[in-house]
């Protein structure tokens, strides 16, 4: 709205000049300008200046780095979407593809194993907790033969009276070990203890030889017999209890074997995932050695040749391949910030290109520049506006081109120079009314004014004259 305001200024300025320059240096007066109230459309118009673009261009870079080995397109090729536009050297690319699907493969096999590994510990941790009741039943039965071979020693032997020689023979053993303690650790009649222990030891061997003598009798060899099963019988019940003290470190170990397996399944899945990831990327690095049009358009620019060593792309992507599409335009203009308030997204303009002044293109805003620009000392935003563009219609991209958006519009509305609305001394808004060759005042309500006429909200009727008046100097011209 302000470039209007300034244009219309600049208007009544050079009306104003002429008028001066018709009157020959006269005396100046009022010259006062009947205008008839009309309807008729009133619109604000913003109006900005810029340069053709098109609204999808793409500049195409490889995903992955290598030797550029093939352009097929040169500038101005006309392209569809999906055709190849370069491609990369992929020998070393599907190397690695092959790398990562073995890798991939030795990793599954590691999990297989490391599965199979699980499943055997836990069998055996399984087996060494079974084995309790075995080893249990195992005592038992060694108590049992313990107990039966003391049962067969003993009856063998009772047939003998020896209980009172096998008595002395005990009370003797037993003087026998306390007098050789004390003569040993007594600090005082030591020599009275070594003379009992003299005296216990011939007791002993007394009672010792009584004993064989009874035991003479009885059949030695069938005795030494059963003795030896009771010896055997007591070494099978101690195998048979450590067995069974033994049982808590076998299922502790068997458990650590069950818990070793088991990470080492969560480290060979860990690995299998790693190498699936490596797959996936050597995949996309592959596919991403083809740049292909992701839409149809014109090659615009072929940034690089045939050769070439394109670096990777998370050192410092290249643009290899410039694609537009020529057919989808839209205007890039600046709009100062007097004026940005009054533009909207969606709002219509007119589109003037400068190398074609015999047309006018239809255009839309699509877009607002949050963030202003400063050249020269004048605030503006960017505006971006879409163009419909008639094919054959000669526009080109770069052209230079205005456009006027319609930021309001009112249609069939009662319109007045602006110049025939003014203030009276009270601050109303007013115009002068021709009505039977008498002139009044009449305060109106004013809606839209674009500067150089206004809409008259309320106080006017169609048809009605309002007065225009212009200081002139004699001789003039009339102003309408």
């Amino acid at each position: 709205m302000g470039k209007w305001k300034s244009t219309a200024l600049v208007l009544v300025i050079l009306v104003l000049g002429a008028l001066a320059a018709c009157s020959g240096g006269g005396q100046e007066t009022i010259s006062q300008q009947p205008v008839v109230v009309e309807k008729g459309d009133l619109a604000l118009r913003v109006t900005g200046n810029g340069k053709i673009e098109t609204s999808r261009e793409a500049r195409l870079t490889f995903g992955s780095g290598g030797k550029l080995a093939e352009i097929p397109v040169k500038e101005g090729d006309h392209v569809t979407t999906g055709a190849v536009l370069a491609r990369l050297d992929a020998g070393p690319l599907e190397l690695a593809l092959n790398q990562s699907g073995m890798a991939l493969t030795q990793a599954e096999a590691s999990v297989s194993q490391a599965e199979l590994a699980r499943q055997t510990a836990e069998y055996n941790l399984e087996t060494t907790r079974n084995s309790a009741d075995s080893l249990q039943y195992a005592l038992l039965n060694a108590q049992i033969a313990r107990d039966t071979a003391q049962a067969a020693l003993d009856s063998g032997i009772a047939s003998i009276d020896f209980s009172a020689v096998q008595a002395e023979l005990n009370k003797a053993r037993t003087w026998y070990d306390y007098t050789k303690r004390m003569s040993e650790e007594a600090s005082t009649g030591v020599d009275d203890w070594l003379l009992a222990l003299d005296t216990a030891e011939e007791n002993l061997k007394i009672a010792q030889a009584n004993y064989d003598n009874v035991l003479a009798g009885y059949d030695s060899s069938q005795v030494n017999l059963r003795k030896k099963q009771l010896e055997a019988a007591e070494v099978a019940v101690e195998l048979a209890q450590k067995n069974i003290d033994d049982l808590d470190r076998g299922v502790a170990l068997q458990g650590l074997h069950v818990t070793a397996a088991e990470r080492s399944i969560e480290q060979a899945g860990q690995a299998v995932d790693l190498a699936k990831q490596a797959v996936v990327d050597a995949q996309r690095q592959l596919d991403e050695a083809t740049i292909t049009a992701p839409f149809d358009g014109v090659v615009a620019q072929v940034l690089a040749e045939e050769g070439d060593i394109v670096p990777s792309p998370t050192l410092a992507p290249q643009p290899v391949i410039r694609l537009i599409n020529p057919d989808l335009l839209e205007l890039l203009i600046d709009v100062d910030e007097i004026d940005i308030p009054l533009v909207t997204l969606g709002q219509a303009a007119v589109v003037n290109v400068d190398a074609l002044p015999d047309q006018e293109f239809s255009g839309k805003v699509t877009s607002i520049y949050p963030v202003p620009v400063e050249v020269g000392g004048v605030v503006l935003y960017k505006v971006r506006i879409s163009l419909e563009s008639p094919g054959g219609a000669g526009i080109k991209i770069g052209m230079s081109a205005s456009a006027d958006i319609v930021a309001r519009e009112h249609r069939g509305v009662l319109i007045v120079p602006s110049r025939a609305v003014t203030r009276n001394n009270q601050g109303q808004t007013i115009v002068k009314v021709q009505t039977d060759g008498e002139i009044t005042e009449r305060a109106v309500e004013v809606g839209l004014d674009d500067g150089l006429r206004a809409e008259i909200t309320s106080g006017l009727a169609e048809g009605e004259t309002v007065i225009v008046e212009v200081k002139v100097k004699s001789g003039s011209m009339n102003l309408f």
